[in-house]
């Protein structure tokens, strides 16, 4: 188990609860078996549901695009996994075994703890770089002149739009023209902005996504989508990868659950969009008063480059739908005490979720990175932050929750925030 389980959790493979109860009443065909290849794997009617889910990511990211591309993207270019970890663990695994195990990757800005793992676990190591912002772009240009000069190459560069917790929009324009000078793919995990909101197929030559998130939206069943770009000029190499190693084993179950849920999923994106931004403005309020316990606020607007970059791969309004930045952003206090007293009291779910349809407070540097709080730090990551997932309670309500712990906050002791 101590194998096994952080393997699990870092791959995201393994079966789910849905599976893992109906594959109860199929035990009398388990067997045990030396070699898998020599097995041929039963076969598994499919139900409508994963054809449902696919035709509706298909028709989403056609939906109102940035540009008019003369490739539009099929049923047949979307695959789906069984959670978001499943499918970046596994195409980066099959692509160090396509290409080659020498060559790296790289990580551009901040991402999901475990993306960090699988790439420190899996693989010939990886080049990080951490904040994704116009110096980190500087630094990979160099990085890659110096492979390039030493005859390596880079397989692909992996990064998260935007980051995670900052809220960070890497230049993909810059990424791009970059993927293209020193021939490496580009693989956007755009699971934080989310594919109502944003498009950025012109530039990505796979798109990875969380459905687990606000794809779903009620935080009771995973998944997620890995898409190929039929506009990439990879996209033929990539289809006959896909076409050797993919296996499809989402679950009867978790399909059928998640395409029920997914059918809400722009109304439910234009309330999650709203709450966040309302509460990051009054956020924002706070931040700019020098009397206020609250020191800073992290979001695509409250960042001019990153609201730039995001701005250019923003989908056109629609009459049923008008796009926006998304359902998570951090704030940050003065004091840890204050971080305390306003995690404490503030009437919300605690826990590492997003996209739900409740609201989620996790103080995300102390969960995740506390025996590295140095290491976290060189990324502007601090132990007085709290990451908010908004959900989707009522606005006026929630803006109430959120400034009666601020006003909490305001009265906190300082000085032992440490020891707790």
């Amino acid at each position: 188990m101590p194998v096994v389980h952080p393997f699990w959790m870092h791959s995201g493979l393994g079966t789910s609860s849905r599976q893992a109860e109906a594959s109860l009443k199929h035990l009398d065909k388990l067997r045990i078996i030396e070699n898998e290849n020599e097995v041929e794997k039963p076969k598994v009617e499919r139900h409508p549901a994963h054809l449902e889910i696919k035709e509706h990511i298909a028709e989403l990211l056609e939906r109102a695009p940035i540009t008019d591309r003369e490739k539009k993207v099929q049923v047949d270019d979307v695959y789906l996994f069984q959670t978001g970890m499943a499918s970046i663990y596994s195409l980066h695994t099959w692509l160090i075994e396509h290409f080659n195990s020498e060559q790296k990757s790289v990580l551009f800005g901040f991402a999901f703890h475990h993306t960090v793992h699988v790439f420190n676990y899996f693989g010939p190591g990886y080049k990080f770089l951490g904040k994704g912002d116009e110096n980190d772009l500087l630094e990979l240009e160099i990085f890659l002149k110096e492979e390039k000069a030493a005859g390596r190459k880079v397989q692909a560069l992996w990064a998260e739009y935007p980051s995670n917790p900052l809220i960070v929009t890497p230049n993909l324009a810059k990424l791009r023209k970059l993927a293209d000078k020193y021939g490496f793919l580009l693989i956007i995990d755009d699971t934080i902005a989310s594919f109502c909101n944003v498009d950025v197929l012109d530039f990505a030559d796979v798109l990875v996504t969380s459905l687990t998130k606000s794809f779903s939206g009620y935080a009771d069943v995973m998944g997620a989508s890995t898409v190929l770009n039929p506009s990439s000029n990879r996209y033929a190499e990539l289809k006959d990868l896909f076409a050797r190693k993919f296996q499809d084993e989402y679950s009867n179950g978790d399909a059928i659950q998640l395409e029920s849920n997914s059918r809400s999923y722009l109304y439910r994106s234009a309330i999650l969009n709203n709450n966040a931004l309302r509460l990051v403005e009054y956020f924002q309020t706070q931040a700019a008063d020098p009397k206020s316990c609250v020191t800073g606020v992290f979001y695509t607007t409250t960042s001019p480059s990153s609201l730039e970059n995001y701005k250019s791969t923003m989908r056109k309004p629609t009459e049923n739908f008008e796009p926006g930045y998304g359902c998570l952003f951090s704030i940050e206090f003065e004091h840890v005490e204050q971080t305390i007293a306003f995690y404490d009291n503030l009437n919300v779910h605690h826990g590492p979720h997003l996209g739900a349809h409740l609201t989620l407070a996790l103080p995300y540097v102390r969960g995740l990175y506390n025996n590295d709080l140095e290491w976290a730090g060189r990324y502007d990551m601090r132990v007085a932050q709290l990451r908010i997932a908004v959900g989707l309670e009522d606005t006026e309500e929630l803006l109430e929750v959120f400034k009666s712990a601020v006003e909490i906050a305001e009265k906190a002791v300082i000085g032992a925030g440490e020891a707790q």
